[in-house]
């Protein structure tokens, strides 16, 4: 395979880290730009390299001659001479190119998976494919669109205001077929590639090819894109990014997680972010995780919105996102709608299909192209389809409250963590989930197949968010864990009697427990508490095995009368009284309360039933945690 290094530029915004080289031989974190650039070539299979040189050419020379030309069976200097542009110096050497060449700019760093690169080429037939990202600031990026793989239209900056451009940028890193190239011998130069070659080509119908990959690849043109990229280096960020490293990555539900549940959304001014929305991607970006969308569209199936006009609502998301410095990864749609009877609806979409949630099927594309790791990866959404589809998927779950707030109703499932909102969502992943993890982590020595873990405190103690971080990190430790949440035995307003224990059918929880506390294995229709409503509805079935590490949570945890032979281990969750009485109220009021006074007045009542008969069984407890440093 063979690389063309446009390595010709002066570096005129670099000279004061240059001290007379070329730009080429910048240095980049202790080793010269052009060696590394050549070095990962290279480790792809670039056997031969085309240097076009001419600012101090014959130090370019003297460094590849002393390197013995970087090991490669050839390479060339070529004294482009007077300044053609990109394009205008590729083509001046077509001769000396084979007939498929890699066309990489001189002051670029990457670690691009170059064979995936080649192979995504090879198999759509195009005549050039360019790499492309989102970026953070796409109002004054050039941009780029794509259709099914194909590139449509090059939209140079500046962008008109209130543009609606979909975020994909050129990265100035391609693969080029010879035969393409053939007729352009004449184009006026000086050409560059991307503002005015490949929109010619494009023009006369020549197939371009979009690669959207989140791999790196920086420009390192300014002092300050310079230290960012050595900082990059040094901190493992380009390493990190390689596409054979698994990712750890988000799957964002649309309506109602990242903008407002409305009816449907059917143009763009339709769609609007919720608060907190943009700060949250630009997080997840700053965090290194991937972020991709993926979003039931009934719409399209139903007529009402045509695929043209859902790439324009989701080029109004990224330029929402944008105007905030965020971006998204990648968007999956699903257009499909099962059920008929709509008019103007689109027959060939009115089908049932792998890829409508709660079916896994656009997570686990998702998951594909980003090579995701899924035990560190995460979906959040606002509706059961959303969480059904984490499940499906195997990746752990989300609820945010806004939006349908897991009250539509239509599975029977429960997240494993519940949170107000997107930004919250964000905070949780990134700031409580780690410390939660480190603090329990010691919890997890001593825990064998078939125990028993009763976890138990004040309400709004943190007792289901505990409970979901030790069965997460069982199951990456290779065993079986299933969290049973008392809750889910509430009982009905108008079955209660005095006091905590009169609140819960202790009794109901214990006997469905009773197969399995005695050695055996069972499964148990899991109850569903509804806290507006306060009703109990149907919940999931729950199958526990003999060897599963059953988790039950809540404030009765450590009072249940369980009669068993397994290994109990029993944990109670203290808090600070200030926080806790503040996230009751909140809860309180959520659910329904009149106002603050009131659901103070429950939380009075509540304290003084409730908290001496908790803290009196947590006292015999194996072991006693306060986690309130764990959240913000």
């Amino acid at each position: 395979m063979q690389a063309v290094i446009l390595a010709g530029g002066k570096g005129t915004r670099l000279a004061e880290r240059l001290q007379g080289r070329p730009k080429p031989l910048v240095d980049v974190a202790g080793v010269p730009l052009l060696e590394r650039q050549i070095g990962t070539l290279r480790d792809y299979g670039v056997d031969a390299v085309v240097l076009l040189v001419n600012h101090a050419a014959d130090q370019i020379a003297a460094f590849c001659a002393a390197r013995e030309n970087f090991g490669l069976a050839r390479l060339a200097l070529v004294d482009d001479g007077a300044p053609r542009g990109t394009a205008g110096a590729v083509l001046a050497c077509l001769d000396r190119l084979a007939d498929r060449f890699l066309v990489v700019y001189g002051d670029t760093l990457f670690n691009i998976d170059i064979d995936r690169f080649l192979a995504a080429h090879a198999e759509a037939g195009a005549d050039a494919t360019l790499f492309l990202h989102p970026n953070d600031h796409p109002f004054d990026s050039d941009l780029v669109a794509v259709q099914d793989g194909r590139i449509t239209a090059f939209l140079p900056k500046p962008h008109p205001p209130g543009a609606l451009r979909p975020n994909l940028v050129n990265a100035a890193f391609y693969v080029v077929e010879k035969r393409a190239l053939e007729g352009w011998r004449d184009f006026p130069t000086p050409a560059d590639f991307g503002q005015d070659l490949f929109p010619a080509l494009l023009e006369r119908g020549a197939f371009l090819q979009g690669f959207n990959s989140f791999e790196y690849i920086k420009d390192l043109g300014t002092p300050k894109r310079l230290d960012a990229a050595c900082a990059h280096l040094r901190s493992g960020v380009v390493a990190r990014a390689r596409h054979r490293t698994p990712q750890a990555c988000v799957f964002l539900d649309r309506d109602g997680t990242l903008n407002v549940l409305r009816d449907y959304v059917r143009r763009p001014e339709d769609l609007v972010l919720l608060p907190g929305a943009a700060e949250a991607a630009r997080r997840f970006n700053a965090a290194e995780y991937r972020i991709a969308v993926v979003t039931n569209q009934p719409v399209i199936a139903r007529g009402e919105c045509s695929m043209e006009g859902l790439r324009a609502i989701h080029a109004k998301l990224d330029m929402a996102l944008g105007e905030a410095g965020a971006y998204v990864d990648r968007l999956y749609v699903c257009p499909h709608h099962p059920d008929a009877g709509f008019p103007g609806e689109v027959r060939a979409l009115k089908v049932a299909c792998a890829c409508r949630k709660p079916e896994p099927g656009l997570i686990l594309q998702a998951a594909r192209d980003l090579n995701a790791d899924l035990a560190r990866s995460w979906m959040i959404g606002d509706s059961t389809s959303d969480l059904l589809a984490a499940r499906n998927a195997g990746v752990r779950s989300i609820l945010v409250l806004t939006g349908a707030g897991g009250r539509d109703g239509k599975y029977r499932v429960r997240p494993d963590f519940t949170v107000p909102d997107i930004a919250a969502a964000a905070a949780f992943v990134l700031d409580i989930h780690p410390r939660l993890v480190a603090e329990t982590a010691p919890l997890m020595d001593g825990v064998r197949p078939g125990d028993l873990i009763c976890i138990g405190g004040p309400a709004r103690a943190g007792k289901s968010t505990v409970a979901a971080v030790l069965a997460h990190a069982l199951r990456r430790a290779g065993r079986d864990a299933a969290v049973l949440p008392l809750d889910a035995w509430i009982r009905p307003e108008a079955e209660r009697t005095e006091g905590v224990l009169g609140r819960f059918d202790v009794e109901a929880a214990a006997a469905a427990l009773d197969p399995w506390l005695k050695g055996g294995a069972t499964a148990i229709d899991l109850p569903d508490y509804d806290r507006r409503r306060r009703l109990r509805c149907p919940g999931e079935s729950l199958r526990l095995r003999a060897e599963t590490v059953a988790i039950l949570e809540g404030m009765p945890a450590l009072m249940l009368p369980l009669r068993t032979g397994r290994r109990v281990l029993t944990i109670h969750l203290g808090t600070d009284e200030a926080g806790r009485q503040a996230r009751v109220i909140a809860d309180l009021m959520d659910r329904g309360l009149a106002g603050r006074d009131e659901a103070a007045a429950v939380y009075e009542a509540r304290q003084r039933d409730e908290f001496p008969l908790v803290e009196r069984a947590g006292r015999g407890a194996g072991l006693r945690l306060a986690l309130d440093h764990c959240f913000p």
